[in-house]
């Protein structure tokens, strides 16, 4: 069996947790042991699941990976700690707040044979397969996503573009790489909103 600990339990650790707990049958998920959940928060035990100190998950030799769940901003430093206690690490996106951050740990994970793994469960729903067949041989002459959603602390959550990064993904996948040609942002603190459009441009413009 691998050891795993799910670490942060909003609602992302919470559904970690229960897939953990509750393998569906014949999924590689028969194969994880959940050793137990890490929280700044005071929880005693979910769904059977116990809670544990984040030295006791770093320190345990039967604990193999980690999934990361905890607000944006956290992201990297956890992500360093469980690689340097030679531990594998899924986490949910972003991986870092830059760029630069995002590259180190990747060497790092490299440097240490590690597997680190950005999750993005969306790109395999099968909604997303049959877009994929929608666009495939197509070309791009004009789209917009939009999406929405609750307006993020950006201490927590990092710049709105770090919200939208599942989305750019979905369209680099779809189309290729994607050069910005403009992005503008519009701000009412008083009425609690906020709304970033961007344009891209295709490689083939």
């Amino acid at each position: 069996m691998f050891g795993t600990v799910v670490v942060g339990v909003g609602i992302a650790g919470l559904a970690r947790i229960q897939d953990l707990m509750n393998p569906m049958p014949s999924s590689p998920s028969e194969h994880l042991k959940l050793f137990g959940f890490v929280s700044r928060r005071s929880f005693g035990n979910i769904n059977e699941a116990k809670q544990i100190s984040l030295e006791d998950a770093l320190r345990n030799k039967d604990i193999h990976a980690a999934f990361i769940s905890t607000e944006n901003r956290s992201h990297e430093e956890t992500i360093r700690m469980f690689l340097e206690a030679g531990k594998h690490v899924l986490v949910e996106y972003p991986m870092a707040l830059s760029a630069k951050a995002a590259h180190e740990l990747w060497e790092m994970a490299e440097q240490k044979g590690k597997v680190l793994h950005v999750e993005h469960i969306e790109l395999l729903t099968e909604e997303y397969k049959q877009l994929k067949k929608e666009v495939a041989g197509k070309d791009l002459v004009k789209g917009t996503l939009h999406f929405t959603g609750s307006v993020l602390d950006e201490n927590k959550s990092g710049f709105p573009a770090f919200s939208g990064i599942a989305r750019l993904t979905w369209l680099i996948d779809l189309f290729g790489d994607l050069t910005v040609t403009s992005a503008t942002r519009e701000k009412q603190k008083e009425n609690n909103y906020s709304r970033m459009t961007v344009h891209f441009q295709t490689a083939n413009k």
